[in-house]
C-alpha cells in the first residue's frame, strides 16, 4: 500500500562550514523526529564523515537516513548526490578528496567537527569544505550515476551557488534526476518561475544548517516505504510513486 511520507532531503551537520555545532548526529535526529519527518538526507558540503554516525543515532527509531553529499563543482554549482548505500557515498568522497584543495579557516567558516552518535567529537576536518572541487558538473553527475545515485542541483532559485546563477541555464542534454527549489520560493512558485524546466521533477528541502531549520521545508512523497529505491521510483514516476508537489 502506498502512503505519504514527509521528507527533508537536504540537511547539514556540524561538519559543514557555517553550520552550528549543535547540529551533531544525536541532536539532529531528535529534532527531525520532533518535526515528524519520515526520511532525511544528510548532505554536508564536500564531506560525509558524519553520515554513518547519523545513521547510528537513528537506529531503532522511526526515521530513515539517506547517505548524501552536497558537492561543489568546478563551476561553483552546489549539487546534491543521494545514495541508497554508504559505499556509493564513500566512493564519491574518495573522488572529492582527490579534487578539493585548500585548508579551512576556522575564524571565518567555523570548526568542521566529526561527531559520533553519542555526541562525542571524533576529530576535525581541516579541508576547505566550503571550496569548490576542480571537477566539472557533467563529470560529477556521471560519477554519481555510475555509483547508482541521484544527482540533483541544489536550490536552483538562489542567486549564488546554483546551476542557474552559475551557468545561466540548464542544457537539454543535462542528466539531472530532479531539481531542488529552496524554501524561499517553494514548489508552486518554482513551477511558475521556471516553466521551461517542466520536464524535471521538483522537490524542496530545508537546507538546514541550524537545528531550528530542520523540517522547515519538506517534500511529500507517495511511496510504499521511506527508502532510496522508493524515492528513485517517485522521481521516475514509476509504479504509482510520485512527488506530491501540490501538497507541499
Amino acid at each position: 500500500m502506498l502512503k505519504v511520507f514527509n521528507c527533508d532531503l537536504h540537511i547539514h551537520t556540524c561538519l559543514s562550514p557555517c553550520a552550528e555545532l549543535d547540529m551533531h548526529p544525536k541532536a539532529l535526529v531528535e529534532r527531525a523526529i520532533a518535526r515528524h519527518l519520515d526520511l532525511i538526507a544528510i548532505s554536508d558540503h564536500n564531506a560525509s564523515a558524519n553520515v554513518p554516525y547519523v545513521m547510528a543515532a537513528a537506529a531503532g527509531k522511526n526515521i530513515r537516513i539517506l547517505p548524501a553529499m552536497e558537492v561543489t563543482t568546478r563551476e561553483e554549482v552546489h549539487l546534491l548526490a543521494l545514495f541508497g548505500r554508504l559505499s556509493g557515498l564513500q566512493e564519491l568522497q574518495s573522488a572529492v578528496d582527490r579534487h578539493l584543495f585548500g585548508e579551512n579557516d576556522e575564524d571565518r567558516f567555523g570548526v568542521q567537527a566529526v561527531v559520533n552518535e553519542l555526541g562525542e567529537v571524533e576529530g576535525l576536518n581541516h579541508q576547505l569544505l566550503i571550496g569548490a572541487t576542480d571537477l566539472p558538473i557533467d563529470e560529477i553527475v556521471d560519477l554519481i550515476h555510475r555509483l547508482e545515485g541521484l544527482a540533483v542541483p541544489a536550490h536552483i532559485d538562489r542567486e549564488s551557488f546554483s546551476v542557474l546563477s552559475q551557468l545561466g541555464f540548464i542544457e537539454e542534454s543535462s542528466r539531472f534526476d530532479a531539481l531542488e527549489i529552496s524554501k524561499h520560493t517553494g514548489l508552486a512558485r518554482g513551477r511558475l518561475q521556471y516553466p521551461e524546466l517542466g520536464r524535471y521533477p521538483f522537490w524542496t528541502s530545508s537546507d538546514a544548517h541550524f537545528l531550528q531549520d530542520i523540517g522547515t521545508s519538506t517534500t511529500l512523497f507517495l511511496l510504499e516505504e521511506p527508502t532510496f529505491d522508493e524515492i528513485r521510483k517517485a522521481v521516475l514516476g514509476q509504479d504509482g510513486r510520485r512527488i506530491l508537489e501540490d501538497a507541499c
